[in-house]
């Protein structure tokens, strides 16, 4: 069985900031809590038998510093490897303005469809069938040679989103679990006898 862990990093915006909508273009270091939110996947993952045989993140410095900070606390010393595929999506005109004018501008609905459903709000930079795609390959890549491997991936809110999608039944996923991974939460994918089950989704240690 191959075992797909997928993470979002931890927080970038501490309690009296304004926080806003981070895109690939912004890229904001860890608070102290969200280098806290690491070490507690790293934990997470060690007192449940989790500890990855491969970790990947991507080129942003929040998800660099989430997956070493996790590594670390699970008491290994694997390298991480960047991959640009598990970048932030391009927010467009929204890119790091305050969620009251993302809303101002397209609209809440908006907001809420994207968040149940992963549907592009007007403006946004991503095109989802390029990322399901990478999801899928990169997924195939994983579990070619069929070892048992574990595998932890950290990522951001836009692009962990689409992970699902690996199960074959997207609709079905969303329909029973909220599609968005919660600031330092993670979700866990299965392969087994040919098909991804979700284990669990949006656990936040």
């Amino acid at each position: 069985m191959t075992t797909l862990i997928i993470a979002r990093h931890g927080n970038t915006f501490g309690a009296g900031d304004t926080p806003t909508r981070v895109g690939k273009h912004t890229d904001l270091p860890l608070t102290d809590k969200g280098l806290d939110q690491g070490r507690a996947i790293g934990a997470y993952l060690r007192d449940n038998g989790l500890i990855p045989d491969v970790v990947y993140a991507s080129t942003l410095q929040r998800t660099q510093q989430t997956a070493k900070a996790a590594i670390k606390e699970s008491g290994v010393s694997n390298p991480v490897f960047t991959l640009g595929i598990f970048d932030e999506i391009d927010y467009g005109p929204d890119e790091n303005k305050p969620e009251a004018e993302v809303i101002a501008r397209i609209g809440a609905q908006a907001i809420a469809e994207w968040d149940a459903k992963a549907q592009v709000p007007d403006g946004w930079i991503i095109d989802p069938e390029e990322v399901i795609e990478n999801w899928g390959l990169f997924a195939e890549q994983i579990r070619a040679h069929d070892d048992d491997e574990t595998v932890l991936v950290v990522t951001s809110n836009g692009i962990a989103r689409f992970a699902p999608y690996l199960t074959g039944d997207f609709e079905g996923f969303a329909a029973t679990h909220s599609i968005k991974l919660s600031t330092g939460a993670i979700g866990i994918l299965d392969y087994k006898d040919g098909i991804w089950t979700a284990r669990a989704w949006n656990i936040q240690p």
